[in-house]
Parts: C-alpha cells; sequence; structure tokens
C-alpha cells in the first residue's frame, strides 16, 4: 500500500495543477479538470515513476506533456503573475460593481460541478502565501480581505475544488470581513490579529 501511494505521488508531482491521479485496480487515472477528460496508465508505466532509471521517467514525462497534462519544467511556487493579474482585477471589480454584486456573479464564473478530491495542504497554502504576499506588494490592492477571499475563491473552484467562500462580522467593534476555506486552510486567516468573525454568509456555487 505504501508503495502505491508512493508511486501515485511521484506521479502527482509532475502533473500540471489542474489534473489529479488516483489509484486504479490496472494502474491509474489521470483527471484533466481543465479540458474534463481523462488518460490511463499502466501499471507497469506508473512503477517507472519510482524504480526506473532517468531516461524512463523522462520518457513518461515526455508523454504527459504532450498529452497537456503536466508542463514541461514543474514550477516551485504559486504562478504569482497569474494570481496578481486575478487579484488585481477582482479588486478594481469590487470597486467598480460592489462587493454585493460581485458574490451574486461568482456562480457565473465557476462550474457548477464539484471535485470528489480535495486539494493538497501543501498546494492551498502555496496558494495562500501567494494571494497575501500579492496582495501586500500591491499599492492598489493594499491588502484588502474582500479582493483576496474571492481571488482565491475563484482560482480554486475553477478547477472544480471545493471551496467556500464566507462573509463574517464582529459586534464589538463592529467590523466585517471576508474569507475563502477550502480542506481548513483560510485565505485570508478567518480570524485576522486574533480577532474572531462570525460567519454569515457562505457562498460555494458547488452542484447541490
Amino acid at each position: 500500500m505504501a508503495e502505491d501511494t508512493d508511486e501515485l505521488a511521484a506521479v502527482a508531482r509532475m502533473l500540471s495543477p489542474y489534473c489529479r491521479v488516483s489509484r486504479m485496480s490496472d494502474g491509474a487515472l489521470i483527471a484533466d479538470w481543465k479540458r474534463t477528460r481523462f488518460l490511463m496508465m499502466a501499471r507497469a508505466d506508473v512503477r517507472k515513476f519510482v524504480e526506473g532509471s532517468p531516461e524512463e521517467r523522462s520518457e513518461l514525462v515526455t508523454v504527459l506533456v504532450r498529452a497537456g497534462c503536466a508542463t514541461g519544467r514543474r514550477k516551485k511556487d504559486v504562478d504569482t503573475g497569474t494570481v496578481g493579474l486575478w487579484l488585481r482585477g477582482v479588486h478594481l471589480l469590487i470597486g467598480t460593481l460592489g462587493f454585493g454584486r460581485v458574490l451574486r456573479l461568482l456562480s457565473l464564473a465557476v462550474p457548477g460541478y464539484e471535485r470528489a478530491d480535495l486539494p493538497s495542504v501543501q498546494e492551498l497554502r502555496r496558494l495562500k502565501r501567494g494571494v497575501e504576499a500579492e496582495s501586500r506588494r500591491s499599492w492598489f490592492v493594499n491588502g484588502d480581505c474582500k479582493s483576496e477571499a474571492v481571488t482565491a475563491f475563484l482560482l480554486l473552484r475553477r478547477r472544480g475544488l471545493k471551496a467556500v467562500l464566507h462573509v463574517g462580522v464582529r459586534e464589538h467593534p463592529f467590523a466585517m470581513h471576508a474569507w475563502t476555506d477550502s480542506a481548513g486552510v483560510c485565505i485570508p486567516d478567518a480570524d485576522p490579529r486574533g480577532h474572531a468573525f462570525t460567519s454569515v454568509l457562505a457562498i460555494d456555487c458547488g452542484e447541490q
């Protein structure tokens, strides 16, 4: 069982962020959620990712790259350029339409389905670091929690991953806060500076 897990983990490290690998009786199934298609890998090919020679692994990676399931060079962290564009675009949209209207439009921007698998905690933490770093680096966004929460929600839900956007309040002193929760990771923090907020609105846009 541990060996199977190692093999699947080795395959997963090669895949693009929108692809997931699942163990099957005769190999592995790669789900490409960006294009809604699936690719089967034989058991022998899956094992090569752990036990094969560098040449064999390189050949398999080439096949995955050609199939569009992997990139030629694995990124070590979140694509901050893409995150920054989404963040600034969301902030501009909120400033133009208002936060309430943007929340009502979210269902039009994300798929109605939710994948059964959850994003890894490491992936979520990388996204959290990327969103928060870009938010604080940009004088335009300037750490706005609404923009951070909506950006994280859109990036996760557009991959079909489960995420819930919360809008919360606290009474004394009165304040509002927004965050997106996915697999227990909140972007931004649900309790900034130790102040607890009670969620009064939760949006997931998932299929009921």
